[in-house]
Formats: C-alpha cells, structure tokens, sequence
C-alpha cells in the first residue's frame, strides 16, 4: 500500500480513491508531445523579473506569460532530493535520498530498480531520451549513470558545484559525454543549452523527443561571463585583478567573482550568472519556434530548491532559504506550457511539486501502466485544463514540514499558508485540531522511510577517478 492509500484510509482526507484513480489515469491521446524539462540550480524566489527582481530574465518571463504560472509548486530544501523526485514520481525519502545533496565522496545515488520518467517514456515510444547538464544522482558506480536508468544519452557533469569554465569538480575534469569525458571548451551554461538546441534542430517529424536540461546556473561558485557581468553593470575599468576587495578574479580569460565579493558585487555576479541562465532558455525556445514545434512541446521550467543569499541569490519576500522547508527554500519558481493542451497566460495556486510531474508527463504521453500507481505524485494535468478540481491533500516537504492548499505545518508551528505566505504569524493555539492532524501526516511521512542504495564495488583508496570516470557495476 502506498503513501497516499494509507492517509486515505485513515480517514485523513475527503478525497475519494475512485477521484485519485480518475486523476493518474491516461487521457486516450495517441499525439505524443516533444517533452523539454528545465530545472535551474538554486534559482530564488526574487530572481526572476515577473516576480518583480531587478534581475532581468526576458526568456523565462516569455515562458511564464505563454504558459501556466505553478505559483504553489513545491520541491525539496536541497537539490539531489528534488531532482530524485522528479524523476521518480515519488518521495525521496522512500531511498534514502529525502535529506542530502549526493557530494563527491557519497557511495549511493538513485535506485537502479525503480522506474524512471525516462524508462516510462521509452514505454510508450519516446526513441530519444536525452539527459543534459548535472545529474547529482549518484556518481559512485556507472549503476547510477543516466544511461542505466532511461536515458538514450547523457551530455553534462555528475556533480554540483561545477566549475563553469574548467568543468572541474574535486580537482577532477567532470564534463561528459555518455560514459567518456568531454573536453568541449566554453562556459558551461552555454554548452549546455547548445546541446539541447542541437537536438532540437536535428529531430526528425513524427518523434516526439524528452531532454532533461538541467542547468548548474545560478548555483555557487560565483563565475560569470564578462560580457553578462557588463550587461548587469559591472565596470571592467574598475578592477579585473585578482584579490582585490571586491573578490574578483579571472579565470580563463574571463574576469568572475569569487566567494569573497562582498555587497552588490556578489548579487551583480549572481544576475550575471541568471542571466547567462535565461539566454539559453530564450535559445531552446526559439529552437522550438523555428522548428514550428512548439505548439505541441510541454516545456516545464523550474528551481531545484530556493536561493542561497550569501551566494547573490534572493527569495524575498518569502520567509527562509535553501536548506530550509520555510517558503523561501522549497517554493520554486516554475511554469509549464503547452500551447496545443493547455491554456496559456494564467496562473494556478494549486499546491502542487516536483513528485507530480512524472505522473503529469505520463498522462500527457499516454502512458497507462500498472506502473503508475505507485507514484506518490498525482496526474495535474486535468487540473491545469481546467477539468477536474484539485485534492485538498498533504504535500511533505520533510523535516516534519506538511503543506496543504490552506495550511502548513513547520514542526510545531502552524501557518494560514494560504493567506500568510511570508509565513509570519504561528496560528497553531488558535487550531489545535489542524495541527494534529497535519502532524499525522507527518508520521505517514516518516513511516516511508527506506534505506540508501549504495554501490556494492569495494571503497576506492583514492577518489575521485580520473576524470571522473565511473566504476564499472
């Protein structure tokens, strides 16, 4: 019995089962969509101009105005966990991977038993399944490797944290391609978007393709391009040297900032970074415009967790920042459009998240496996078409941190989320009930608790590899 039956039958919540069947079912659709999935790395809440940032993102602000705004979408405080759900369908916490980033020196990744999005997608006929950029969902044996789990190629970096111009990770070249290194030259969020624009352009009629394009901008360290950092007003003229106080320095011929800028100069390399960020994303859209595809494209934009301000990064006006389940650390900026389905230039509040988005995806590509109901993540596609109405249900965020469409539960503390969402004002004496039963939820929560998947190989005495190049498992 999975999570959700077992609040459901505890009488948790008024939502029928035959209603959450109705919701993971397949339309009888045969038109498979082009799948472009996007996630940004430690993107914030105050990032992105149509939030209201001085951070212009032109492309993403197209994105959000020809799509839906997921105003109440939900990820995890960090980024492996997120990333993990998103590819599962279902709450990290069931593998071990609910409260950690995989760091250079971990031993476990995503479960090689468990059903990708990109397996499901291959089910159904999807022949080009394309990971680009970080993966950070194991690294310590090829059995965590993209290709051992969906994918028909891989373009990009196991870890975060990447240097953009080196492509160096814990001393070692971490840009690959497939399961060799790659020693393209360039900053690495334009690399990436290439490959998907490449992909795009030589995509054959009548083959829908899935790219997973995960960008390691705007995360730490601090390096922009020089023309970016001009753009977002940086006066070359007042210092390229290294060490100087405001941290600057160069770096393949490139002047960036470094971890000890201080002030506006770390934000204006942050936004310089965002800005690289939304460049490619304006590029991978006019990919899909010039090859007349875009209408029947789902594009899926999102953060993998909040902002880090000490790294430039803002979340204001929401309280908290990664590393945290306070708004501020878990509610990302994101949206999806596609144009031929779905109804552009709205917003949804609907609380929603990263686990929904491969049931989501297999309802719009047809998929009707029995597979499907294991997922924790529910079908919102008939939501955001406007047919179905949504569940008032629980959405875990870990940490004894519950959120539903009017509550949230942040250990003991209680929030009217949905009109307090700077999260200001602790409600929970005045609704004693509520918290209860949120804190039930909690313990479903904590009861899925499951154990790591860690490679079998025998410790290395030195790590990493050269190169990065994977164990064979």
């Amino acid at each position: 019995m999975n999570r959700r039956s077992l609040w459901l039958n505890a009488g948790l919540c008024g939502i029928s089962l035959s209603m959450v069947s109705q919701l993971n079912a397949a339309p009888p659709d045969t038109d498979m969509p082009n799948i472009v999935y996007i996630i940004a790395d430690d993107l914030g809440w105050n990032d992105v101009s149509f939030h209201g940032s001085k951070i212009r993102t032109p492309n993403i602000d197209k994105l959000s105005r020809e799509g839906i705004i997921l105003d109440r979408f939900y990820v995890c405080p960090v980024c492996s966990p997120t990333r993990a759900g998103v590819m599962t369908g279902r709450y990290p916490i069931r593998y071990g991977m609910q409260h950690g980033v995989v760091t250079p020196n971990e031993r476990h990744g995503i479960r090689s038993d468990d059903f990708t999005m990109a397996e499901m997608l291959a089910e159904v006929g999807y022949e080009s399944r394309t990971m680009i950029g970080k993966w950070h969902l194991g690294h310590a044996s090829t059995m965590f490797h993209p290709l051992r789990n969906g994918f028909t190629s891989f373009y990009g970096h196991y870890n975060g944290a990447l240097d953009y111009f080196t492509h160096m990770r814990h001393g070692q070249l971490d840009w690959h391609r497939n399961y060799d290194s790659c020693y393209d030259e360039g900053y690495s969020t334009d690399l990436l978007g290439g490959e998907a624009v490449d992909i795009i352009r030589n995509s054959q009629p009548n083959k829908p393709f899935y790219i997973h394009l995960c960008f390691n901008a705007s995360h730490s360290p601090l390096q922009a391009r020089q023309e970016d950092l001009i753009a977002c007003g940086f006066d070359p003229a007042k210092g390229i040297s290294k060490n100087t106080d405001t941290g600057l320095a160069i770096r393949e011929g490139q002047p960036t900032y470094g971890e000890k800028g201080r002030g506006n100069t770390i934000r204006q390399t942050y936004a310089a970074i965002t800005t690289a960020l939304d460049r490619q994303v304006g590029a991978v859209l006019d990919a899909l415009d010039e090859k007349g595809i875009s209408d029947n494209t789902i594009v899926i934009f999102h953060s993998d967790n909040g902002a880090t301000p000490k790294h430039g990064g803002s979340n204001l006006p929401l309280r908290g920042n990664k590393f945290t389940t306070w708004d501020g650390g878990v509610r990302a900026v994101a949206m999806i459009r596609w144009p031929e389905k779905l109804k552009g230039g709205t917003t949804s509040d609907t609380v929603m998240g990263y686990i929904d988005m491969w049931p989501t995806l297999a309802a719009a590509a047809g998929y009707a496996g029995n597979e499907g109901n294991s997922r924790d993540g529910i079908n919102m596609l008939p939501i955001l078409q406007g047919k179905q109405t949504a569940p008032d249900r629980p959405f875990h965020l870990g940490d004894d941190t519950v959120v539903t469409q009017n509550w949230k539960l942040v250990g003991d503390k209680l929030f009217a989320i949905s009109e307090d969402p700077c999260e200001k004002s602790n409600v929970a004496a005045a609704h004693p009930e509520i918290v209860k039963k949120l804190k039930g939820f909690c313990k479903v929560f904590r009861d899925m608790a499951g154990s790591q998947n860690e490679t079998s190989l025998p410790e290395p005495e030195n790590w990493p590899p050269t190169e990065w190049k994977l164990p064979v498992e």
